[in-house]
């Protein structure tokens, strides 16, 4: 489990650090970027694609964060809480399941990886603590 959780930490803290320490996350095209910072949402006006775009990485950031903290505590702290608890487990499995999913759909094969080995790392911890 600790594996597992390292890894969402790992990835949250990458993940927050490109958002607002460095351009990876951003478009490599000067021009698209350009018409990113001028284009407005259709649900208001208020915010721009690319206003958009950071703040869905940092919360994509957060949340893998969140996971990493909840359940390395959980399984540090509160060992039997954790792998007692089937809601428990469920609710980290379809968490790093959905990950896994949006990493092959959408992003490339580095995060697909490391989510791959979170899940396994995840399921073989369930695995291990129920035998």
């Amino acid at each position: 489990m600790l594996v597992s959780t390292g890894i969402s930490l790992l990835l949250g803290v990458l993940h927050l650090v490109y958002t607002f320490s460095s351009s990876h996350l951003l478009p490599r095209d000067p021009a698209l970027r350009a018409a990113m910072e001028a284009a407005p949402l259709a649900i208001t006006r208020e915010m721009t694609v690319l206003r958009a775009w950071i703040g869905f990485n940092a919360s994509h950031g957060i949340a893998l964060l969140l996971f990493g903290l909840v359940f390395g505590v959980l399984a540090v702290a509160h060992t039997r809480v954790l792998f007692g608890s089937n809601g428990l487990l469920a609710i980290g499995f379809a968490t790093l399941l959905g990950f896994a999913v949006l990493a092959r759909l959408y992003w490339f094969s580095v995060p697909l990886a490391a989510v791959t080995v979170a899940l396994l790392a995840y399921i073989a911890s369930v695995v291990a603590a129920r035998v």
